[in-house]
């Protein structure tokens, strides 16, 4: 059962020469008679080579076989993040760099969305926004509380963003993990 490629939207996962790809970009030029072109750039979910992609008219592709798992976060050792199936306790680790812009927001003991395909585990995925405690911010001066004022806190998991000037020591804020951008204070 394929699907047509006008359904390769943003982060579409797919397969192509057996291999799962992610859609990463996606744009569609309407050409005469009806018949279009659909550009895309992928990501291989195996090795994360990105690649740019032209289809054509009713090309059908596949969708690929990825399936999903909550797994615990363990640790890390700098190079490699570890993981644990919480049903079998089997563990896993990926090589850092497959896990990018997302080691700043887990936590040891955390639950995650780990993504197989062909029983492989090929990624991770965290939820859109998570609460995490700010570690270490500067005070703002009196009569310097500005909203549009932002300033740097550093967060539990040792990543520093934007925040506005109101936010303390303490604090727990809602962060987007897709941009890093700073959501709302916890409210007790």
């Amino acid at each position: 059962m394929g699907f047509g490629i006008t359904d390769l939207k943003k982060g579409t996962v797919f397969q192509l020469e057996g291999e799962p790809y992610k859609v990463i970009e996606y744009s569609q030029k309407v050409m005469g008679r009806g018949g279009s072109i659909v550009n895309v750039r992928i990501k291989s979910l195996l090795d994360g080579k990105v690649l740019a992609k032209t289809f054509k008219g009713n090309e059908q592709v596949s969708p690929a076989d990825v399936s999903q798992k909550t797994v615990q976060y363990l640790y890390n050792d700098g190079s490699s993040y570890f993981f644990m199936n919480p049903d079998t306790y089997e563990q896993f680790d990926l090589p850092a760099d497959e896990l990018e812009g997302k080691t700043g927001y887990m936590k040891d003991g955390d639950s995650v969305t780990a993504q197989l395909f062909d029983g492989r585990v090929i990624g991770i995925d965290l939820p859109k926004n998570l609460y995490l405690t700010v570690t270490y911010t500067e005070d703002v001066v009196r009569g310097d509380t500005a909203n549009s004022i932002q300033k740097d806190a550093q967060l539990e998991t040792g990543i520093t963003i934007k925040v506005p000037a109101f936010i303390k020591n303490g604090d727990v804020i809602s962060v987007d993990t897709t941009t890093g951008a700073y959501r709302e204070r916890k409210k007790d």
